[in-house]
């Protein structure tokens, strides 16, 4: 059947009387029209037209071995690689570019330019006397002296899939079993063979997400995979209608919502790839849950899964269905024994990783017969080593009003530990990730990267070095290659090359911090004013939000030419755009994060409020009678809610995709925050947090968005606010994506759609008609 093109799309717009309702009036308008040159001067502004005009800014090491690595950067005019040696502290190009071009050239009958390549990575051959790089799937390899390429057999690397350490074997799903291709026999094996419809191996099905991609972790010696078979038989149904020719095609997939009595479960076994045999391993079926958010998986990885060194040991986390409890077990991969060694319990919610999401800082350290644990019990999130084989707590590593972000490696001869930190330098930004060493007794805790910015750190495989990349929100990034032994500085890579962003008159966010809603916390966020800012006007103020839990408005504190995709762009039509990470985000204390915990409808908009508030009282050019939100997802279902919760102060919202009933999304998020769904006298618990049992507040205006195939966030739960809104005789307007996912937020008509709306119905103006983006 033939289906409707991907780019029909369809207004609805819903103009009810509504003799009870008074629209939110727009204070200050200004007559006229905005014109296709102001929308051309803010497209200039979209992160992704911004990026093309910043240089040398990301550094991603290609390790190839504890001394050398290389790596891609953009420079004006393409990319270029570069070769580091880091003994040396030195670096140059990883080949003659114009050379390569050249012989590329050659052999292909195309032309290539020196500085925009074909390929985005290489190979060192011939013990570094040959290139070898993949241009249009044909493998060339080309010689170092006179740079000639022949074409070589591209050797079959088998289908999609997990590779094992030694390179030999992919990890595969095919019919509910689990296979693997040997790169070897250039063969697949097939390693289990009952696998069933709605009860197979290794099965990427989280509802809110799917994936034919396998969920398993490999022994580091290549002979045994750690995964699952999941239960989802009995599981109820969520169904997709895809727009076609001449009749829709429905989509049905297990889906658990929050209170449902039969949810998918994790029947943990481990596969011995020699012996083709399957262990199941002694321990009750877990809930499909891991003990940071989100998903069960990290990378290639199995999140809360980790083996011992020798592969004859396995370890792993299960979580309560509540969140709750934790339980760390090992097991025998060769008989399937298990015991519990340690369990821990919150009383709101445990989490292994004080970022919200992120790899559960959690190790076993054999050679030791200890635990490295971590736990927020006291407030903030720390480390803790216990005895293996007791389970008996053995001391504290870190304390104090700050946490541990992230364990990066563990050297259990030395007795030290590499991690991340965030909220522990004074006088900075909380939200400034540091690097920090130190030993397993807690002592001799050193700071590695003394710079005040916000760092990212990636570690040589041996560990003894690191390259790290410091910035803040406007100091753009510079690279440097450390020692982890004492952070030492060995080479400058890369400093970030801005001056095409500046020649555009883009100016950077503006960091600041007020006092939430208590009138103490304090709060960060981020202000964004236009390139052409005058301090003699009056601005609307609109507030790009995702309220989290897991994580916040802002991101990143490290730099970037843009937030939330469109926040410059929007600032340059004529508003001041503002980011706040009120309370019930991630990265603060365990209270701060947990405020809002069992009504999600918080958002965490009395902090947004409070904060503009504020800001408007240090600069009078800010107006709050003219007050915009948006956002997508999360950020979807909380502009919703502050326009139905808070429609005094919100005027104009654009929701996108959003989950505006948690008891419709994905039971491993309602339950999370929301807690698990309970009967009350009055319907349940969850009644607090659901959009459309609100719609009679609404006054100003609202354009709600949603896209008709999106398998995260089902289209049900906007579509009962839709119907609720249209029972309570309201204003506002809907925009339908046929056939589009969760990810149509940076779409040109949707976002030709919102700066229309925000235009129209908070600057007063009328927007350039039918402006099409990226034309």
């Amino acid at each position: 059947m033939k289906q409707l093109p991907f780019v029909v799309l369809a207004l609805f717009l819903f103009v009810l009387p509504a003799p009870v309702q008074t629209q939110a009036p727009v204070a200050e308008t200004a007559a006229g029209s905005l014109t296709a040159a102001d929308y051309e001067r803010a497209e200039a502004f979209l992160s992704g037209n911004l990026n093309t005009r910043l240089f040398r800014a990301s550094v991603s090491p290609d390790w190839r071995d504890g001394e050398h690595f290389v790596y891609r950067v953009r420079i004006p005019g393409g990319h270029e690689f570069i070769r580091v040696h880091a003994e040396q502290g030195s670096r140059e190009r990883a080949f003659d570019h114009e050379r390569l071009s050249a012989g590329l050239s050659r052999a292909t009958d195309e032309s290539y330019e020196a500085l925009q390549l074909p390929f985005s990575s290489f190979d060192d051959v011939d013990d570094g006397r040959a290139v070898e790089v993949v241009v249009d799937g044909r493998l060339w390899r080309c010689d170092r002296t006179g740079y000639e390429c022949v074409e070589r057999e591209r050797p079959e690397t088998g289908p999609s899939g997990v590779s094992s350490p030694d390179g030999r074997y992919v990890a595969f799903r095919r019919d509910h079993d689990l296979w693997v291709f040997d790169r070897e026999e250039g063969s697949s094996v097939q390693l289990t063979t009952d696998g069933e419809e709605r009860y197979g191996y290794a099965t990427d099905s989280q509802g809110w997400r799917t994936s034919n991609q396998p969920i398993l972790l490999w022994s580091p010696d290549s002979r045994r995979i750690a995964t699952y078979r999941l239960d989802e038989r009995g599981v109820e149904e969520m169904h997709l209608l895809r727009t076609a020719e001449p009749r829709p095609q429905v989509e049905s997939w297990p889906y658990a919502l929050p209170g449902d009595t039969v949810v998918p479960m994790l029947e943990r076994v481990v596969v011995d790839v020699e012996e083709r045999s399957v262990v199941e391993l002694d321990t009750p079926p877990d809930h499909q849950r891991t003990s940071s958010c989100c998903g069960l998986g990290r990378g290639a990885g199995w999140a809360d899964v980790e083996w011992s060194a020798d592969g004859e040991t396995l370890a792993f986390v299960s979580t309560s269905r509540d969140y709750r409890t934790v339980t760390l077990r090992v097991a025998d991969p060769g008989t399937g024994q298990v015991r519990t060694v340690l369990e821990e319990s919150h009383p709101v919610f445990f989490e292994s990783h004080a970022g919200g999401r992120g790899t559960p800082n959690w190790r076993v350290l054999h050679d030791r017969g200890e635990v490295l644990w971590f736990s927020q019990r006291d407030g903030w999130g720390h480390l803790f080593r216990y005895d293996l084989q007791s389970g008996e707590l053995l001391g504290r590593v870190t304390g104090g009003n700050w946490n541990v972000l992230d364990v990066l490696e563990v050297d259990e001869a030395a007795g030290t530990l590499l991690f991340t930190g965030v909220g522990r330098e004074p006088e900075r930004d909380p939200y400034f990730t540091h690097l920090y060493r130190v030993a397993l007794d807690g002592s001799g805790l050193r700071l590695l990267t003394p710079e005040d910015a916000d760092h990212s750190v990636s570690l040589s495989p041996d560990g003894r070095f690191l390259v790290n990349t410091r910035s803040t929100v406007s100091l753009p990034p510079e690279t440097v290659l450390r020692r982890t032994s004492d952070g030492e500085v060995v080479a400058t890579l890369e400093v970030a090359d801005m001056s095409e962003l500046e020649a555009l008159g883009w100016q950077p966010p503006e960091p600041f911090s007020t006092r939430g809603r208590d009138g103490v916390t304090q709060i960060f966020g981020l202000l964004i004013r236009p390139s052409d800012f005058d301090p003699e006007r009056r601005y609307p103020i609109i507030n790009a939000i995702y309220p989290g839990p897991q994580a916040g408005s802002v991101g990143t504190r490290s730099f970037s030419v843009s937030r939330r995709g469109q926040a410059h762009a929007l600032a340059e039509l004529g508003f001041v755009v503002v980011l706040v990470d009120g309370m019930g985000n991630a990265m603060r204390s365990k209270g701060f994060h947990t405020e809002y915990y069992g009504d999600m409808a918080d958002n965490g908009l009395p902090d947004q409020k409070a904060a503009m508030r504020e800001l408007a009282r240090r600069y009078q050019w800010i107006d709050l009678d003219r007050v915009g939100i948006f956002g997508h997802s999360g950020g979807g279902f909380a502009t919703a809610a502050a326009l139905l919760h808070h429609p005094d102060f919100f005027h104009v919202g654009v929701a996108g995709a959003g989950n505006h009933d948690n008891r419709g999304y994905t039971y491993y998020w309602g339950e999370k925050w929301q807690g698990l769904l309970e009967e009350t006298e009055d319907g349940d618990n969850y009644e607090n947090q659901a959009n459309h049992l609100f719609a009679e507040n609404l006054v100003g205006r609202l354009l709600l968005t949603y896209g008709t195939m999106d398998s995260n966030v089902h289209p049900n739960t906007t579509l009962l606010l839709i119907d609720a809104l249209i029972a309570a005789n309201r204003d506002f307007d809907v925009m339908v994506f046929p056939n589009r996912g969760h990810g149509y937020s940076g779409e040109p008509y949707n976002l030709r759609i919102t700066w229309d709306y925000f235009v129209r119905h908070l600057l007063g103006k009328e927007p350039p008609v039918g402006y099409r983006i990226g034309s």
